[in-house]
């Protein structure tokens, strides 16, 4: 386990109306996994101190982290670093945390990722690096959003790679010509069940999203021990 860390916000990047990508400059910073986090501390002048854990989207890279930021309406800590925290500003970070929700290259076999809203966020880190590696194996993303305002990367996700495919569902508002009518994920929106022994799923989003999402997968045939979840709220 390692101790806290200074962390100097570098660069902050709008995603959505409330969600925020925030990097920082953390000084021998050891390396992490994609699917991975943080705990971030902030500390008030009067010494009182508030901690949050927040997932990592991307793989390492040297010093610096990239953070998602969901702002929830009356949070203490996340609509300050979301939109206040200034730029060069810093907290303390500890990590990387974290080891069943993880996802490396060396994994042989499909990749499915599913996530819900925010919870796209430690998937991209998995979906970065899959794109960076050179597997080909096949590799679904399935984007749960209630409209198209709410998609968090919307242009990396637009990006053609090899091997990877991204589809997004929409539950509340589908855009003219997205050939999905809006609604709830059904198990006709997964893909069909890897070779037995082989791939692996990852969930990702609020605690009713994913424990939809597990029940589809279940029913379509994907083993239990080739899920994994994390969720929030």
């Amino acid at each position: 386990m390692h101790g806290w860390r200074r962390a100097r916000l570098t660069e902050r990047e709008k995603q959505t109306a409330t969600g925020r990508t925030l990097k920082f400059e953390v000084a021998r910073w050891p390396g992490h996994l994609p699917g991975q986090h943080v705990d971030v501390r902030l500390t008030a002048e009067d010494g009182y101190q508030a901690v949050r854990s927040y997932s990592l989207a991307a793989p390492a890279d040297a010093d610096s982290i990239e953070l998602g930021v969901q702002a929830a309406a009356g949070g203490e800590v996340s609509p300050y670093l979301a939109d206040d925290l200034p730029v060069g500003a810093e907290v303390e970070v500890k990590g990387p945390l974290g080891g069943w929700f993880v996802w490396t290259p060396e994994e042989p076999g499909p990749l499915l990722l599913i996530a819900g809203g925010s919870g796209i966020v430690p998937l991209m880190a998995m979906l970065r690096a899959r794109t960076a590696s050179p597997s080909d194996a096949p590799c679904t993303l399935l984007y749960s959003v209630r409209s198209p305002d709410d998609v968090w990367y919307a242009p990396e996700l637009d990006a053609p790679a090899p091997h990877v495919r991204v589809r997004r569902l929409y539950t509340r508002l589908a855009p003219d010509g997205s050939g999905r009518p809006a609604g709830r994920m059904t198990t006709y929106d997964l893909p069909g069940p890897p070779p037995a022994g082989e791939g692996r799923c990852y969930v990702c989003g609020p605690t009713g999203f994913v424990e939809h999402a597990t029940g589809l997968l279940l029913t379509t045939g994907y083993p239990s021990h080739q899920i994994r979840t994390e969720r929030f709220g």
